[in-house]
């Protein structure tokens, strides 16, 4: 056989082959897709359930930075854990001692005269109730006690007066009315009736009132010389009775949820060491200071020894049991302007940065309202350090919903 035919006999093999081997290839298709039995209807593909799809996806990494252990050890890092415990805040304040404003009294006159006899002659001394302070002559007070005698003469009923007239017992019956009103005139004046008594008994105008102190205390002002004269509604005196006193002490408006009425608190003063009173409040004041963004809260407390006096200061103390918290030490949180952050030590030297939420400070101790768990580890030193770190490689906290 010559090398040409030979050629074209190869190549018949080899198309022959192809064409076996593609056939082979054909009927596996068909035998898979129509087996045995079937319809030949196309049956729909099924899709990938969504949700279990979403679920073998794994979840998000949390952001973290990783610090070695030499690393940690080189910069000082400390950890607490974080722990649900009893907060007690201790706030302490400075008071002031002031008049108990329901113990003082003012002394004036509401007639006009001239101060004829001074019996209190200075600031700061001690009176007691219904001991005279001065003596008022006007000219007024004693025209109006003529008056009174002269009704008080007419009023009184005569031995020859027929009984049964009409028109006398009508004369009689005004003159005691008019009796009683220049008797109350003279009240209305703060007369007394021991005064006005003594008038009628002696038929006679006292030239001069005098004035008595209205309850027991210290003359606080004194605004009155012997010879001046008085115009109706002048203040005289002052009178204050110290045996007992108010405190004023100042609280800052971020404290004022944590103060009520009744709350008890501490007060001592640097002039008697060793000495505390024990008081409550009895009254938060409605306004705050725009200066100082304070509100005013009371206090009463006794002063019966004398010793404290107006103007002194105190110092006040108040123990406040906020109750079982989640809480940190303050330094593992940083204020970054935007928000608190607390690094969580999650193990292998990896700190995830947490965003967090504080409520109150105590004891060096912050309360934590959301973005931690009991039991989970924070740094408490060099915290700050890992913060820069995590900045230097962007790594962010994840906000808390």
């Amino acid at each position: 056989m010559s090398s040409a035919h030979r050629f074209i006999a190869f190549f018949c093999i080899t198309v022959a082959g192809l064409w076996i081997t593609v056939a082979q290839d054909f009927a596996k298709n068909a035998f898979a897709q129509h087996p045995p039995g079937h319809t030949g209807q196309a049956q729909p593909v099924a899709q990938p359930d969504a949700d279990a799809a979403a679920k073998k996806e794994p979840a998000k990494d949390a952001p973290k930075v990783e610090i070695s252990a030499d690393q940690q050890q080189l910069i000082g890092v400390r950890t607490a854990t974080v722990a649900l415990m009893p907060m007690l805040k201790v706030i302490r304040t400075v008071g002031r001692i002031e008049y108990d404003e329901r113990r003082l009294v003012t002394v004036n006159t509401k007639f006009e005269g001239w101060i004829e006899k001074l019996y209190v002659d200075y600031v700061g001394r001690y009176v007691n109730k219904d001991e005279p302070l001065a003596e008022i002559y006007s000219p007024e007070l004693l025209a109006t006690q003529q008056e009174f005698l002269n009704v008080l003469k007419w009023s009184r009923p005569t031995a020859v007066e027929p009984k049964g007239d009409v028109l006398s017992e009508m004369i009689t019956n005004d003159a005691v009315a008019l009796l009683e009103a220049a008797k109350q005139r003279l009240k209305l004046w703060d007369i007394t009736a021991a005064q006005i008594r003594k008038i009628e008994e002696t038929a006679t105008p006292v030239r001069t009132l005098t004035l008595y102190s209205p309850v027991s205390g210290y003359i606080m002002q004194k605004m009155v010389v012997q010879g001046m004269r008085v115009m109706p509604g002048e203040k005289l005196f002052d009178v204050a009775d110290l045996s007992i006193l108010w405190v004023i002490a100042d609280i800052y408006e971020r404290e004022l949820p944590l103060i009520k009425i009744g709350q008890q608190a501490k007060i001592t003063l640097s002039y008697f060491p060793g000495k505390e009173y024990v008081s409550q409040i009895d009254y938060i004041y409605p306004s705050l200071s725009p200066e100082t963004r304070t509100v005013k809260v009371r206090f009463t407390i006794s002063n019966s020894d004398g010793q404290l006096k107006p103007q002194m200061f105190t110092n006040v103390e108040f123990k406040v049991d906020l109750g079982q918290w989640l809480v940190v030490p303050e330094s593992a949180v940083l204020d970054t302007g935007r928000g608190q952050v607390a690094y969580v030590d999650t193990g292998d030297g990896n700190f995830e940065p947490r965003q967090v939420t504080i409520g109150f400070r105590a004891n060096r101790m912050a309360q934590i309202i959301s973005g931690l768990k009991s039991g989970e580890k924070v740094a408490v030193s060099a915290n700050f350090l890992i913060d820069s770190e995590a900045q230097l490689r962007g790594v962010k906290p994840l906000q808390t919903q």
